[in-house]
């Protein structure tokens, strides 16, 4: 079971950084961390910094036993902190608006909720990249962060597409209305993508496969729209969803 856990850490961050001053330098130099596994009950000063600094930088806390510490460490001195940290550093959702107007085109982003699976993100960064949109948003919760597996399965679109975590999604939605987008849902029950106006500046909303967009994102969505399906099965991986309503917008923008 430690080789098993040991092996998904490497598969899954492109860092582990261990023991007290190590997450601490990583802070201060910058680097963005995206979860920090504290030991439960350890209230010292470094920790307490530590745990400060993750606050301040909306990493992920997680306070754990000292075996999972310990199934997770991979050169078993983490004296009680192991941090994650990104493969890729993250963009601000501004600096996408920002390249859509530098291109001289109406903004084009994807809005991710509940994608857990880091081959999805690696495979829509992939696809927002070749349909010309400026930026995928991804929530800090529920969801993939940039990791090593999500940087190969973007198959080096990681390098060109920015990609930005918030907070809350919904909220980030409600200031992109502001500035004049609008966004249309992903989901079986929506009104046919060709029946859509998917022009002008829009963020596709797209959901995992078995849970699809959330209640609260959902709710601040304009339009809802449906992939026609003609075969027996009802439903299709994120994805290829995603790709699919992509597609569909850059053709009515063209």
């Amino acid at each position: 079971m430690q080789e098993k856990n040991r092996e998904e850490n490497k598969t899954e961050h492109t860092l582990a950084v261990e023991g007290r001053n190590a997450v601490l330098e990583a802070f201060r130099s910058g680097r963005t961390i995206d979860k920090v596994f504290v030991l439960d009950g350890c209230q010292d000063g470094p920790v307490r910094t530590i745990i400060r600094e993750a606050r301040k930088h909306g990493s992920i806390l997680n306070f754990v036993p000292r075996e999972r510490l310990d199934q997770m460490s991979g050169t078993g001195k983490h004296q009680g902190v192991i941090a994650y940290a990104a493969a890729y550093r993250y963009s601000a959702v501004d600096d996408m608006l920002s390249l859509a107007g530098e291109r001289g085109e109406d903004p084009f982003l994807i809005l991710l909720d509940n994608i857990e699976d880091p081959h999805n993100l690696g495979a829509i960064i992939r696809t927002a990249n070749v349909a010309g949109a400026h930026g995928v948003v991804i929530p800090k919760r529920r969801a993939s962060g940039l990791t090593a597996t999500v940087a190969k399965t973007s198959a080096g679109a990681l390098n060109y597409t920015p990609v930005a975590k918030v907070t809350n999604l919904a909220k980030t939605m409600e200031e992109l209305k502001k500035k004049g987008m609008w966004f249309v849902c992903a989901d079986m029950d929506g009104t046919s993508m060709y029946e859509q106006d998917l022009t002008g500046p829009i963020g596709l909303v797209v959901g995992s496969e078995g849970e699809g967009v959330g209640r609260l994102v959902k709710e601040k969505c304009d339009f809802v729209a449906s992939i026609p399906m003609k075969g027996q099965i009802s439903s299709l991986n994120a994805s290829v969803a995603a790709g699919v309503l992509a597609y569909e917008i850059v053709r009515q923008r063209r």
